[in-house]
């Protein structure tokens, strides 16, 4: 009979290594011990500072204080993403957060927008969002609205130094009983049967365990290195190999929304924290080079720069096994998807999750590994389909990378998709696992100009004047709310989750 789990390595820290830990001490309690290996000799990717909403079911998992983590990260709140440049040159449109609409009565918004807005009686979506609404005001709500209320429509994410998080995290795990341990690892052991058995620290130190966890970063000491997993390369969908970053004063009021802006190589964010503004340009070498971009980022700066430009090179793609033997890879050991969309800590949830769902004894079984891996692998390619759609919807022609992404081949499940809209405008996930609402595929599509050939019919059987003013009472309800929500810096002094001015 196999025996249970009695001890887990986490090997790597940074935000993926310290999320595990946190995540896997909160489940097993006493019955299991967990330790992190890192050294601080070894840097941290960590550039990665916007989050999406799924961040809260986390923090809430592990038991986080969001105010003094707020605090101590110098986080601000997120409403969602603003695009600008990606349908054309001059357009601008914004993903938010929550859903569109309000009335539950209504069906499916979207075709019941489509519906009036094909007889000229309907606003443009950013009238239907109340995130919308708030973050071109400046104001946000309460980490914790109450749903009964109009604020309850709000959902809302974070920005934070990842650093700082990394830090905070560390904090919570050793309250927790995590056992950090220093060092640099020198050498991987494994048993005859392949499965890791031990690693061994410079100095001689080895460390045991029933079960590792890679968060060793791009290289995969584990998952890679010892274990060869394969890799799976998705640059012929994904070409941005690139990306260079670099902080900035904070000027003005914190926008509560991530901006990502369309350049001629590839694309800008821009991330407000308390402190200061997170910034950089993720491209393709294959269209600009290294120091052209840095020097495209330090010159859109909106503040003056506080530190070099930080350069990274990746490969989009993803493990061909994120699970092999008793290793799990999390974080970038599993692949990568470009920033685009915010979801990078997202999939380090989603793989704790799904770990935590096929948690293993020690005969870790073949049948298990094999289903987390399938579902680990489908949740991963519906987040690269939805960064594939933002490059293949784009009308620009007016650069080399821009006719190129337009032209280029797409995965069959993102084709269905785009054709399903373009075809009879529906937005249905293909899957109960879809990460990606409704919401968020038609404020793409819509925000990059693809117009539905035909809507359901069965929507323009209703009395449109009714409908109509749904919409208009909607409409007329979310303006009110997003004015009287507070100034996003007000909010943030007025919680304790900033220091007074």
């Amino acid at each position: 009979m196999a025996e249970p789990i009695r001890s887990i390595l986490v090997v790597g820290g940074g935000t993926a290594g310290w999320m595990a830990a946190a995540a896997l001490k909160t489940a097993t309690g006493p019955y299991c011990r967990v330790r992190l290996v890192e050294s601080d000799d070894i840097g941290i990717v960590g550039v990665g500072e916007a989050t999406v909403p799924t961040i809260r079911d986390f923090n809430r998992m592990i038991g986080l204080d969001e105010v003094a983590f707020m605090r101590e990260t110098k986080a601000s709140l997120k409403l969602g993403i603003q695009f600008v440049g990606w349908g054309s040159e001059n357009t601008t449109y914004f993903h938010p957060f929550g859903a569109y609409g309000a009335a539950r009565d209504l069906g499916d918004f979207h075709q019941v927008w489509l519906s009036l807005r094909a007889r000229g009686m309907a606003s443009g979506l950013d009238a239907y969002s109340l995130c919308t609404q708030a973050a071109y005001a400046g104001r946000v709500g309460p980490l914790n609205p109450d749903p009964r209320t109009p604020e309850g429509l709000i959902a809302s994410a974070f920005h934070f130094d990842a650093g700082l998080y990394a830090l905070h995290l560390r904090k919570v795990c050793e309250a927790k009983g995590v056992e950090r341990v220093e060092g640099k690892i020198v050498e991987v052991i494994q048993r005859p049967d392949g499965f890791v058995d031990q690693v061994r620290l410079e100095g001689e130190r080895t460390l045991d365990a029933d079960l590792f966890i890679d968060c060793t970063g791009f290289r995969g000491l584990l998952i890679e290195g010892a274990l060869k997993a394969g890799y799976e390369d998705w640059s012929h969908w994904l070409p941005m190999n690139r990306a260079v970053a670099a902080p900035c004063a904070k000027v003005g009021p914190i926008t509560p929304y991530t901006r990502a802006t369309a350049d001629a190589g590839g694309w800008r964010w821009r991330i407000p924290l308390q402190h200061r503004t997170g910034n950089g340009y993720v491209y393709s070498s294959q269209f600009i080079d290294e120091q052209a971009a840095a020097d495209r980022l330090v010159q859109t700066l909106d503040g003056e720069l506080l530190a070099e430009p930080r350069h990274l090179r990746f490969v989009t793609g993803r493990r061909k096994a994120y699970w092999a033997k008793n290793v799990v890879a999390l974080g970038l050991s599993s692949g990568f998807i470009e920033p685009l969309e915010s979801t990078s800590i997202h999939l380090v949830h989603v793989g704790l999750n799904r770990l935590l769902q096929h948690f293993p004894d020690t005969d870790f079984s073949e049948a298990n590994i094999a289903a987390y891996n399938r579902r680990v692998g489908r949740d991963v390619e519906q987040v690269r389909d939805f960064v594939i759609l933002h490059y293949h919807l784009t009308q620009r022609q007016d650069a080399e990378l821009w006719r190129y992404v337009s032209a280029m081949p797409i995965p069959d499940s993102l084709a269905e998709r785009v054709e399903l809209y373009r075809e009879r405008g529906i937005l249905l996930p293909l899957s109960a696992d879809d990460y990606f609402s409704p919401t968020s595929w038609l404020a793409v599509m819509n925000g990059q100009g693809v117009e539905p050939r035909a809507h359901n019919p069965l929507y323009d059987l209703n009395n449109p004047q009714t409908q109509a003013a749904q919409l208009k009472r909607i409409e007329e309800a979310f303006a009110d709310v997003a004015a009287r929500l507070p100034l996003h810096d007000d909010f943030l002094r007025a919680s304790g989750m900033a220091e007074a001015a």
